[in-house]
């Protein structure tokens, strides 16, 4: 008992322990302060570990070298030392002369994850370099943390004599200290090493974003990206294939060297090949040998004289969860690819998703740019729609103007028949209209706010999404864009931030169409009623002059007639024949001077004034002496405001159409004529029940060489339609014809809404 407590006294007042505790408080200090862009801490804390091992073991010496668990092999440069008078260190150039032997005390401890001592081990000797330079027992240390070990430290004893109690128990506690330097210093690295890495990958990534937005062609956009994915993965060879409209992976670019005959054909989104079960799974894979199953059951190679031995294959899906394409890379080596690269393909996938998108967007905007300046609006709302379905993978869609309280259809495309108009209330769609922003439902067949007109019996739409067409002056709306897709697609995410900017962009061309059709309208009709002017200037002046004529030569007709009957008055009593044959071109004379200045009449310019449409369609309808058989209907005329026009000019429009709506009945049929007021103008429509004009000839019928054949009577200059079109112009509004061809005509004449005097 007397012994234990003099061997603890003892330990008490050594100053060995005092130094040891002194050294592992600086050690401990010093892993804290180890950082990942310091190497110096590391070695520093590492060579304070081997220094204090020999302050606590008076006459060693002490050397640590690291371990790499997974190359299975100790780090030679990574050797530090204290205590050493030898030269066993490492040369420039050269391993150090007390590297660990393959089968030395140090592989011993490493593999036994334990304390060896040389003079506990009668099968190891020390190593021959320490002993020349007068080692004679050593500890062999293994530096480990969670069971993996990281070094070994190696303390040596110059004297004749084994490590003391006490100095085991101290070299324990450096050992732990040392293992965690080493563990801590390893993690550090690692961490660094990960940042460098992911920092290489950000640029590469900022970069690959640089060079792909710079493109304005797909095809140059997918070239870049596919040179891209190929440098970023040490990739050897390439291949891009997009999903076309069949739902096929059709190839769009290809890189590659000594490429002799590359397969390029159509791949089906199926099980059967590889980059087909990519898109029809819509995963990643990463093949680390093809010749493994069950790659090797479906691998199509690249090229038939090109032997691949693994791949990396990524999709491309959008933010709609719609697939574009997979994007393949493939190497003649085996594990070519790593999770890493996987990863790294996948961001410049992403990107690319968005680089194709928007190239996509920006050749859809090109077209319908084009189409805006040659084309009828009709034609770009149909492929505004088409286009809108492409670029959102979208079932259907429809364009929707305003007309009053309802949204008629004005275009659609997809594969449903939608409703021909809905309702401003209580529509999905109007409320886009209403509220002047998108609106959106991913439940079409139980929202409350989508009514059964606006539900489709051939097309059980799930998700929708509307944008309103609002005016780019003052933000009024005048109708609306839908998208929709089918049941089928419930599992698909909503409506995504893209989506809802192309659908935006898709509105304001479609606005862009109307508008730009109603401007070409007004600036149309502007041209004619001034070419009108012009031409009626003109004409006036040389009716002028022709009347001026007339007046000299046919006029002097009836005086030269009344000249002859005061001279021979004697011949005429006895000749009736002649008198009467006198009688006759004097009135003929007279009459065809009134009827030319009747007619000329209405080459003079016209005074435009506010009257009422009911007088000058009854004064139409007293002078165009029509069929007993015809039956005239008139509807809210005398409720209709003031016009500005020239009444006889609009009595004479009137008059035109009814005879010309007799002729087309052949005498027997209804003619109905009635009017609204909206807005700024006023609305009279002519409708007769005839056999109608076919679409074909709307726009012919008003032209001069397609005028109806000429009429004797009084007060008309036998125009036709072209004469009331003419009029029209001059009066500041417009003639239109609606007819189906088969059921009737009708006209709808436009003018302009007299103000009322403040």
């Amino acid at each position: 008992m007397s012994s234990v407590q003099e061997e603890t006294s003892r330990a008490d007042t050594d100053p060995r322990l005092l130094e040891a505790l002194a050294s592992l408080n600086r050690i401990g200090a010093a892993i804290n302060r180890i950082s990942p862009r310091d190497s110096v801490n590391v070695e520093a804390t590492l060579q304070l570990t081997a220094e204090s091992a020999t302050k606590v073991v008076p006459g060693a010496s002490a050397v640590i070298y690291a371990y790499d668990p997974n190359e299975r092999a100790f780090d030679l440069a990574s050797r530090v030392s204290a205590g050493e008078s030898d030269q066993t260190a490492a040369r420039p150039g050269q391993a150090p002369l007390d590297a660990p032997r393959p089968q030395g005390i140090g592989w011993r401890a490493i593999g036994q994850r334990r304390r060896v001592l040389s003079y506990e081990e009668a099968d190891l000797d020390i190593h021959p370099a320490k002993v020349r330079a007068g080692a004679r027992a050593m500890a062999c240390y293994p530096l480990v943390v969670a069971h993996q070990p990281v070094g070994v430290l190696y303390v040596y004893l110059h004297q004749d004599r084994q490590f003391s109690q006490l100095e085991l128990l101290m070299l324990d506690n450096f050992v732990n200290q040392a293992a965690m330097a080493l563990y801590q210093a390893r993690r550090l690295a690692s961490i660094q090493r990960d940042l460098a890495r992911k920092e290489d990958e950000l640029t590469r990534l900022r970069r690959a974003g640089i060079l792909i937005s710079s493109r304005l062609r797909l095809e140059e956009t997918l070239e870049s990206i596919l040179q891209m994915a190929m440098e970023v993965t040490g990739a050897e060879y390439g291949i891009f294939r997009l999903v076309d409209e069949r739902g096929l992976l059709v190839t769009r670019a290809i890189a590659g060297e000594r490429m002799d005959r590359p397969q390029v054909g159509a791949l089906p989104i199926d099980e059967s090949s590889v980059m087909g079960w990519v898109g029809k799974y819509r995963q990643p894979v990463c093949i680390h040998d093809l010749q493994a199953a069950p790659w090797v059951l479906v691998y199509r190679p690249l090229d038939a004289r090109l032997k691949m031995r693994s791949e990396l294959a990524v999709p491309l899906v959008g933010s709609g969860g719609r697939l574009e394409g997979v994007l393949n890379l493939e190497s003649p080596v085996v594990g070519a690819f790593s999770e890493e690269d996987s990863h790294l393909l996948q961001a410049l996938a992403t990107q690319a998703v968005i680089a194709i998108q928007e190239v996509r967007l920006l050749d859809a905007l090109q077209e319908v740019a084009q189409l805006l300046l040659s084309q009828p609006r009709q034609q770009v709302l149909d492929r505004l729609a088409t286009l809108a379905c492409d670029l959102l993978d979208a079932s259907a869609s429809a364009i929707w103007l305003l007309d009053g309280p309802r949204l008629l259809r004005q275009s659609e495309s997809g594969n449903a028949q939608q409703a021909a108009w809905l309702p401003v209330n209580g529509s999905l769609i109007g409320q886009a209209v209403q509220r002047r922003e998108q609106v959106e439902t991913h439940e079409g067949d139980q929202d409350p706010r989508v009514p059964p007109a606006e539900r489709s019996e051939a097309l059980a739409w799930t998700r929708a999404l509307a944008a309103p067409l609002l005016t780019s002056d003052d933000h009024q709306p005048i109708g609306a864009f839908s998208v929709c897709s089918c049941g089928t697609d419930r599992e698909r995410p909503a409506a995504s931030e893209w989506d809802g900017k192309v659908l935006a962009c898709l509105a304001h061309y479609a606005t862009l169409a109307v508008q730009n059709t109603a401007r070409q309208e007004a600036l149309r009709t502007s041209q004619e009623q001034h070419a009108v002017a012009e031409t009626f200037a003109v004409v006036g002046d040389i009716a002028a002059n022709v009347l001026h004529h007339l007046n000299n030569k046919v006029g002097s007709i009836p005086v030269r007639v009344q000249g002859i009957e005061d001279k021979c008055q004697k011949a005429l009593l006895a000749d009736g024949y002649l008198a009467s044959n006198l009688e006759e071109i004097e009135r003929s004379a007279s009459e065809a001077l009134a009827a030319v200045r009747e007619s000329l009449s209405h080459l003079n310019p016209i005074h435009p004034v506010p009257i009422q449409v009911a007088p000058c369609v009854a004064e139409a309808i007293s002078t165009s002496r029509l069929p007993a058989d015809v039956t005239i209907h008139l509807g809210g005329l005398e409720q209709l405001p003031p016009v500005v026009a020239g009444q006889r000019v609009l009595a004479l429009v009137f008059a035109n159409l009814l005879s010309n709506a007799a002729e087309a009945m052949q005498g027997v049929g209804t003619v109905e004529i009635g009017g609204t007021a909206d807005g700024a103008w006023v609305e009279i429509y002519v409708t007769d029940t005839g056999p109608g004009i076919p679409p074909e000839l709307h726009e012919r019928i008003f032209e001069l060489n397609d005028a109806s054949r000429s009429s004797t009577r009084p007060g008309r200059l036998g125009f036709g339609l072209w004469w009331v079109k003419t009029l029209m112009a001059r009066l500041g509004g417009s003639v239109g014809v609606e007819s189906d061809g088969a059921h009737g005509t009708t006209f709808r004449l436009r003018l302009p809404q007299a103000q009322e005097p403040s």
